[in-house]
This record gives C-alpha cells, sequence and structure tokens, in this order.
C-alpha cells in the first residue's frame, strides 16, 4: 500500500473510532444522568449472563462476516493475477497463428489491456455497465479474429486449438472479475451489523462500575473496536474501490509485458 493511501486510511480511521468512542461515552453521561446505577448492580448477575450470550452471538456474526468478505477480496484478487497472466499467454502463443491472425489478435489484447486499466477499472466501483460492455466489445473483435484464422499447417492447428482454449479461459476470468467487483454483503446483513453494534454499545451501559471514568475507558474501548471492525468489513466488501483494494498492477505488468514480446530486446 503506497504510504499516501496508508496515511489517508489511518487519518480516517482515527476520525471514525474517535467519533464513534466519543459518541459512546457521550450516551454514557447522559444515561448514568437518567438512570439509577444502584438499581443495576443488583442485577449485575443477570447482566452479566445478558451480556455474555449477546457478545457471544455478535462476536461470531462479525467474525463470519469478516472471514467472508476477506474470502471474496482474495478470490477478486486471483482473478485479475490469472486474468492478467492468461492476456499474456495468448498473446505470446498467438504468435504461432498465421500473421494476419496474430496481428489482429495481439492488437485486441493490447487494445483490452489498455481498456481495462484506463476505462474498465474505474467503472467497475462505479458499477457502469455501459462502459464494461465497450471494453468487452474488444475482446469479441479478439474472437473474431481467431475465428476466422485458417491455420495453415499440422503446427498451426496445434497452436489454433490452444489459442481457443486460453480465450474460453480469459473470457471466464474477465466474466469472475465481474462478479467479483459487484459482490456485496445483503442489505439485510448490514443492517443486523450496524444495529448490533448499536444495541452492543448501548448493553455497556447496563454494566455497574465502582469508577465513572473505568466505565467510559471500557465503553470507549468497545465502541471503538467495533466501530473498526465495521469500517474493515465495509471497505473490504468492495474489492476494487476504498482504501483497500485489490490493486491494478497484475494488468500494467501485463501492458508492460504484451510490449516486450512485440518489440523484444537485442542480445548484446
Amino acid at each position: 500500500m503506497d504510504i499516501r493511501v496508508w496515511l489517508r486510511t489511518a487519518l480516517r480511521l482515527l476520525v471514525i473510532i474517535s467519533a464513534v468512542a466519543g459518541l459512546a461515552v457521550f450516551g454514557l453521561v447522559i444515561f448514568v444522568r437518567i438512570v439509577d446505577v444502584e438499581q443495576l448492580r443488583s442485577a449485575s448477575d443477570s447482566l452479566g449472563t445478558y451480556m455474555q450470550t449477546l457478545g457471544g452471538i455478535y462476536a461470531v456474526l462479525l467474525a463470519f462476516v469478516v472471514v467472508v468478505v476477506w474470502q471474496q477480496f482474495n478470490e477478486a484478487r486471483g482473478f485479475v493475477n490469472r486474468e492478467a497472466n492468461s492476456v499474456i499467454d495468448l498473446h505470446r502463443i498467438a504468435g504461432g497463428l498465421p500473421d494476419d491472425a496474430r496481428d489482429v489478435i495481439r492488437q485486441g489484447l493490447r487494445d483490452y489491456v489498455a481498456g481495462v486499466l484506463n476505462e474498465e477499472w474505474s467503472a467497475m466501483t462505479k458499477h457502469d455497465e455501459r462502459v464494461i460492455e465497450k471494453v468487452g466489445q474488444r475482446l469479441d473483435r479478439v474472437w473474431s479474429a481467431i475465428h476466422t484464422c485458417m491455420p495453415l499447417n499440422e503446427c498451426q492447428h496445434t497452436v489454433y486449438g490452444e489459442v481457443l482454449g486460453r480465450f474460453n479461459d480469459l473470457t471466464e476470468l474477465r466474466t469472475n472479475r465481474l462478479v467479483a467487483a459487484g459482490a456485496k454483503i445483503p442489505i439485510a446483513m448490514n443492517v443486523l451489523l450496524y444495529t448490533g453494534a448499536v444495541i452492543m454499545i448501548c448493553s455497556m451501559y447496563l454494566l455497574p462500575f465502582d469508577r465513572f471514568w473505568l466505565h467510559a475507558m471500557v465503553t470507549g474501548a468497545f465502541a471503538g473496536a467495533v466501530a473498526h471492525i465495521l469500517f474493515l468489513i465495509w471497505d473490504l466488501d468492495d474489492a476494487f474501490a476504498g482504501d483497500y483494494q485489490v490493486d491494478r498492477m497484475p494488468f500494467l505488468r501485463a501492458q508492460k509485458a504484451l510490449a516486450h514480446i512485440e518489440s523484444p530486446t537485442s542480445p548484446p
């Protein structure tokens, strides 16, 4: 992660955690002024059981969602890496086809990579289907060149079969990447997460403490920790936007690799 992105993320986290912790403590101040805390002491055992049960349920929910969004994020990153590698492989293998088909296929792949980097990447964060479809048409032109290609000998027939297989892999990986870009936590799950956070933080007010400052510290720390986890879930839920996002570097490397294949350097 770039140092500027890291600093921006750290600052944003600091503001969010401080704000949530401050609101939780402010709510605690109001609560202790309205409610007779001494009455809560007599029910401390029941309150402890309640907090243990509710806290356990919410902790399991948070852990489950964190694992899900992290797995989705890693899958999206894997799709991007494999798609970029597939472009390089297809570009290299197409060199064994007749010259006319080879040139069209290679130019189409270069245009596709440029389209992904310059147009489609930002379009995925905005869910701009028009731009995504426009970039996809560049692969359609590659398919047209493959479809009309006429191998001239047995060697080219073998290469042609390999090109067909690699193109199918490429289109499948592209589809997987786009699906991963659109995968989001359901609204009902988000409602459950944030409602549960509010209930858990407010439930901290019920715990009897002899010292108010200790009660405030525990409540603020708990609220800040929950806010941090929810921020992480929210940010990872969109794999191609936010502070933690899938890197474009595989496609940048692919772009350089395609240029290198087209213009190999001469040995000294």
